[in-house]
């Protein structure tokens, strides 16, 4: 009796039992076409490809998200939906997104108001919360997320009104003027504790997969900053009191608390969190001593950013290597001086501006050609760094696709997909579940997967990632959240094995189901 038959048959005499077998076929059903592959447990892909491929979307003045202010909450979503699918489609992997430009917010915050970047109305809500989009659209693309905080700044010169709510109405004693805008003075505590107070709403009610600061400490000096920037009622009060640092140092030493208190807040909250800071290239003049410096970032900006790499209080550095690989600020020679002051081994994913590339804006003639010559710098110098990488500036650039930045990234640089590098001092999960397959069948160029963790240790599980086998060659097929059970591989017709393997919070990778057609 063929199966259609006894179908028929249950169905004419118990219409029931017909029900029930139908059911438990299509339960089934997953497991017969699992067919198509075979477990197999000698098989053993290699480490997938490992390098942070990141970029900055920046918020203030609308530079890159959204187009103006005002959209409607459909526009700006869609406007974010191409930002993280042209990500996607590069093979990048992290957006680091700018949520805290000036004292205010782009999610839902009860400590300050709603971004004037948005609705063209600080303290207007879009009508929705960004950063809770933002998060969940780029984890389903198997992008990171990290949430970009300024810590000092208060307001920038333009003519906006800003809310009662503003740091700069609520609590006038802290702000200073700083040139056109306005900046909450780094020697107050007030200023320390607002800053730690926001990133940790953000850590805790948000699954960002890190806190990033950029590098406007004290403000630049043609910005009203260095020597200008008027902290004397503190000052003196600190000289009175006995303190006995010198002005510089007193400055930095409120940065370094700064930087020091975020490290170890967001570490007791959620540890494998990552903390990133992108300071000015140069850490100051003379250093290294091939290199010319004019601004002295120690010195003017109070960033002692060598310091907090010594001390291991980040998880990753940025500098900002805005420059061409040859000439007075030397890319490679920064990025070896960087790489040589690493000595906790953290990492080391310096920015790189695709921004200058051509002539216009930013553009300072350089090609897209030297874009992938600094990457490649990277790649083959990574120090004590477990892994390499690097963050554009900005994504306007990838928008613009100026110079035929994207079509050379991804026929030179990115012809692989990567998984962000480890972070091994954040710790791992060494019990992670593997994945049990009950699909993995190929219907004409299309190869569907299905499978569940194989224990309750499913929370372990930060991403899944695929990886297939094509002749010779294991590459990264896609990278899904933890929560995902299933996924369509498209252009699966040349695919011989396939293998799911979890990663953590932290990047630690589990074992691998490897199955072979």
């Amino acid at each position: 009796m063929n199966l259609s038959s006894i179908i028929k048959y249950h169905r004419d005499y118990n219409p029931v039992r017909a029900a029930i077998f139908i059911i438990l076929l299509a339960m089934m059903l997953p497991l017969v076409k699992a067919a198509d592959f075979t477990l197999d447990a000698r098989l053993q892909p290699t480490p997938p490809l490992r390098e942070f491929r990141g970029v900055w979307v920046a918020t203030v003045y609308n530079i890159d998200w959204p187009s103006r202010p005002g959209l409607s909450a459909a526009q700006q979503q869609s406007e974010m939906i191409a930002i993280l699918n042209r990500a996607a489609s590069l093979r990048m992997n992290a957006v680091i997104f700018q949520v805290r430009p000036m004292a205010d917010a782009f999610y839902k915050s009860r400590v300050e108001p709603w971004s004037y970047y948005l609705t063209g109305e600080m303290g207007k809500s879009p009508g929705y919360d960004p950063l809770t989009f933002a998060v969940q659209e780029a984890h389903r693309r198997g992008l990171e997320l990290h949430a970009w905080f300024n810590p000092y700044r208060a307001k920038t010169g333009s003519k906006m009104a800003v809310s009662s709510k503003h740091v700069s109405r609520s609590q006038t004693s802290v702000i200073r003027r700083a040139g056109k805008g306005l900046w909450m003075d780094p020697s107050s505590s007030f200023t320390r504790e607002r800053m730690i107070t926001v990133v940790m709403d953000v850590v805790k009610r948000y699954d960002v997969d890190g806190v990033h600061i950029d590098d406007y400490f004290y403000p630049y000096p043609e910005a009203g900053g260095g020597a200008a920037f008027d902290d004397n009622a503190n000052w003196n009060s600190y000289r009175k009191k006995g303190g006995q640092l010198n002005r510089g140092d007193w400055r930095r030493d409120h940065v370094n608390r700064l930087v020091r208190e975020l490290y170890s807040s967001i570490k007791r909250s959620k540890p494998q969190v990552k903390f990133g800071v992108s300071p000015f290239g140069i850490w100051k003049p003379g250093y290294p001593s091939t290199v010319e410096g004019h601004l002295d970032a120690h010195g003017e900006l109070y960033a002692d950013s060598r310091r907090w790499l010594h001390e291991g209080w980040l998880d990753y550095v940025s500098p900002q290597l805005y420059w061409k690989n040859k000439g007075p600020q030397s890319f490679n020679e920064l990025y070896n001086w960087w790489q040589a002051e690493n000595s906790k081994g953290r990492h080391l994913w310096p920015g790189i501006a695709i921004s200058r590339i051509g002539r216009g804006g930013e553009g300072d003639g350089r090609s897209a050609g030297e874009i992938i010559t600094q990457i490649n710098i990277t790649r083959k110098n990574r120090g004590r760094a477990p892994g390499t990488g690097h963050i554009f500036w900005n994504e306007k650039a990838l928008r613009k696709n100026t110079g035929n930045i994207n079509q050379t990234l991804v026929t030179q640089a990115y012809t692989q997909r990567a998984l962000v590098p480890a972070s091994p001092w954040l710790g791992n999960n060494k019990n992670m579940p593997q994945a049990v397959v009950t699909r993995a069948s190929l219907n004409g160029d299309r190869l569907s997967l299905k499978w569940y963790p194989e224990s309750k240790r499913a929370s372990s599980v930060r991403w899944w990632v695929i990886q297939v086998l094509e002749g010779k060659q294991w590459r990264i097929a896609q990278t899904v959240p933890g929560a995902a059970t299933g996924i369509d591989v498209l252009n699966a017709s040349k695919i011989t094995a396939v293998a799911i393997r979890p990663v953590d919070a932290a990047g630690g990778v589990g074992r691998a189901a490897a199955l072979r057609k």
